[in-house]
């Protein structure tokens, strides 16, 4: 590497390449250095994006270059703007954007055995802002690039408009905004918005049909206001809330042993890296003094529960218990089993506790549970009992939080104080809200997919029994299964008795919540044993069965369904090699225009990894669900998802400065 002017230093901060931390200034982060290194040691915004590397510590060189790509910084052959870096055998080069200049880091094996000062790679702070703003003009258009004409966006000096495409005038492009008359009987004002000041703009996401501003007046200012005393209020519940975990303390779990790394290497599969990524995310958390909350999202079918399993397995091993808590009884059986089969080599006693379990057993399991003799439980909302006391519990898993009701709710806060706490949730998170409770909660992504998995042939079609017959047959050629939904009890066998008729070679065997205990379990256990070939089925079936035979889905319900609810369902099928088709029909009476507008967006999001796309489509379509609470519904219509999870960043960081 050539030789540069430069100046020995002890430790250099490098903080991560992101819109939010771009727009400070250099004097920003001189004045907060030493409150950002202090903070990097208890708190999950900075821990997430920021690093400091000291002389003499003792790291890999591989271990550093992925810091540097977690950061978001971009490696080039030489390095000459901020947010770059560079490697040449043990010498990386890296120019911190919280800096004027870059830094020279020399590696002796695995120890950072100086750290220079480049005085011949530096920027003043004007050009630094305009080299920043030009890097993020490509993302600040890329949340811009699905909109079409009609959509409502959110300008954030003037409120929301219409969107009515681009236009060019004087050599430049625009987006053009069409806004609420001034006053009435004349034409709609106008807005035009040059592509670089895209960042103004969000697409407008809400619980209903936005209202258009005027362009003129204060009704916007004074909306926002109201806004950001909202988000000021909601950031201190927030932060008082995790506080009190932040200054909790627990007996941490140990280091990887040999164990540990055994069960890992039983998993038969390459894990993703988002999968790596989580499970060393987890595990840190795990070997602190500071009780874990994190919040694992991933996709349906992308490997959540693999990495819960291994978290699960790092607690027994350090001597805890672990509880895993189910929304359902159907998933709390088939996790019951999936642990029980990855377990199985090793000195871990599993347990359930569920409904499907008779009085004697249920009674057993709880002795067991209070004499430490259960390693994991896993359940329903029954192991919140009062008469569940676990001897030493470390971990507890929540599988699909928002799930549960406020009373389950209460009896999980008292639960939390001093252990772990894992929640998995197939509900991808918006980037706009990700950045905001990133600040205040550890979140982590998997967002790709699993290798060789493929995407779901979805087809959406009014009921036919031409196709339902052919795609029976179809499956059941090459060996395969078939889940038939059906989401009315009361015409459910009904329904099986007409597929008998049209598929009479087909064996079928129907399920729903009003059958016993047993009838459940046994006709579940009958299906994944290929002792019959199609399941008729209501809603039930939607969260966590993994039966890897069946391949085709056909709903004859589909414009009765949740967005949300139809991707889950959609996920219980192609979950292995094996090409798997959704047929979504529906009655052209019961059409909806928002019906439609679901079905359409199932289609048109088919492809691995669509949930994200799906989930900003189901809060355009019906809202954003509990995502923020019920108290911010109304600043949320007002002024759109997006710009209220920004004003919330900002509150945030004004609380907690």
């Amino acid at each position: 590497m050539p030789k540069k002017e430069s100046e020995n230093l002890k430790e250099i901060l490098i903080v991560s390449l992101t819109p939010h931390l771009a727009e400070r200034e250099l004097l920003w982060f001189s004045e907060n250095e030493k409150k950002i290194k202090r903070l990097l040691k208890m708190d999950s915004f900075w821990q997430n994006h920021a690093v400091l590397f000291e002389k003499d510590q003792n790291i890999k060189l591989s271990e550093l270059l992925r810091k540097l790509d977690d950061l978001n910084y971009q490696k080039v052959m030489t390095v000459s703007l901020p947010g770059e870096f560079s490697q040449r055998g043990g010498s990386v080069v890296v120019f911190p954007i919280n800096s004027n200049c870059a830094v020279l880091l020399d590696f002796l094996g695995n120890q950072i055995e100086s750290i220079k000062k480049l005085k011949d790679i530096t920027f003043d702070e004007g050009k630094r802002d305009k080299i920043l703003k030009k890097r993020f003009k490509a993302q600040d258009a890329h949340h811009l690039k699905n909109i079409s004409e009609g959509d409502f966006l959110v300008h954030k000096d003037h409120g929301i408009g219409i969107y009515k495409g681009k236009v060019k005038l004087n050599e430049k492009e625009y987006y053009l905004l069409e806004y609420a008359p001034p006053k009435k009987g004349a034409d709609p004002d106008k807005l035009f918005v040059p592509e670089e000041k895209a960042q103004n703009l969000s697409l407008y996401l809400g619980f209903e049909k936005p209202k258009i501003h005027r362009l003129s007046g204060s009704l916007w200012q004074n909306t926002l206001k109201k806004a950001s005393e909202d988000a000021e209020k909601l950031a201190k519940e927030l932060l008082e809330l995790y506080a009190k975990r932040s200054v909790a303390k627990k007996t941490p779990c140990q280091k990887d042993d040999s164990s540990q790394k055994e069960f890992e290497d039983a998993f038969p599969h390459p894990e993703t890296p988002d999968q790596k990524k989580a499970i060393e995310e987890i595990k840190k958390d795990m070997e602190s003094d500071t009780p874990m909350d994190r919040l694992l999202c991933g996709d349906v079918g992308f490997g959540k529960t693999e990495v819960a399993m291994r978290a699960a397995f790092k607690a027994v091993n350090s001597g805890f218990q672990v509880a895993v808590l189910c929304p359902t009884t159907i998933l709390s059986d088939q996790h019951f089993e999936n642990f029980k089969e990855r377990f199985k080599k090793f000195p871990v006693n599993i347990a359930v506790l569920n409904r499907f379990e008779n009085p004697k057993k249920q009674k057993e399991t709880i002795k067991n549970i209070k004499e430490g003799k259960v390693d994991i439980i896993i359940g329903t909302h029954r192991i919140l009992s009062s008469d569940i006391e676990f001897k030493k519990l470390g971990l507890l898993i929540i599988d699909e939080e928002q799930r549960f009701g406020v009373k389950q709710k209460e009896k999980l806060k008292k639960l939390k104080e001093n252990i772990d706490i894992l929640s998995m949730s197939a509900t991808p998170i918006p980037r706009t809200l990700y950045l905001s409770l990133s600040g205040i909660r550890s979140i982590s992504q998997i967002n790709t997919p699993p290798l060789g998995r493929m995407p779901i042939h979805t087809k959406v079609i009014p009921y036919n029994e031409t196709e339902v017959k052919s795609a029976i047959e179809n499956e059941l050629k090459r060996g395969g299964q078939v889940y038939f939904l059906h989401n009315k009890i009361e015409t459910i066998q009904k329904t099986l008795l007409d597929l008998k008729k049209l598929v009479p070679e087909a064996r079928f065997r129907e399920i729903h919540g009003r059958l016993s205990e047993k009838e459940l379990r046994d006709t579940m256990l009958k299906f994944k044993n290929k002792e019959f070939d199609v399941l008729v089925s209501t809603t039930i079936i939607e969260n966590g069965l993994d039966i890897k035979n069946v391949n085709t889905l056909i709903i004859d319900c589909a414009e009765i369904l949740g967005l949300s609810q139809a991707h889950q369902i959609r996920g219980r099928i192609g979950r292995h090699t094996k090409e798997a088709y959704a047929y979504f029909m529906f009655k052209e009476k019961s059409l909806t225009e928002n019906a439609k507008k679901r079905l359409e967006a199932l289609e048109k999001y088919s492809q691995l990894g669509a949930g994200y796309e799906l989930a900003m489509q189901d809060l355009q379509i019906r809202g954003a669900g509990n995502i923020l609470g019920k108290n911010q519904t109304g600043a949320v219509n007002q002024i759109g998802l997006n710009l209220y999870c920004e004003i919330l960043n900002q509150a945030i960081e004004r609380v907690k400065n």
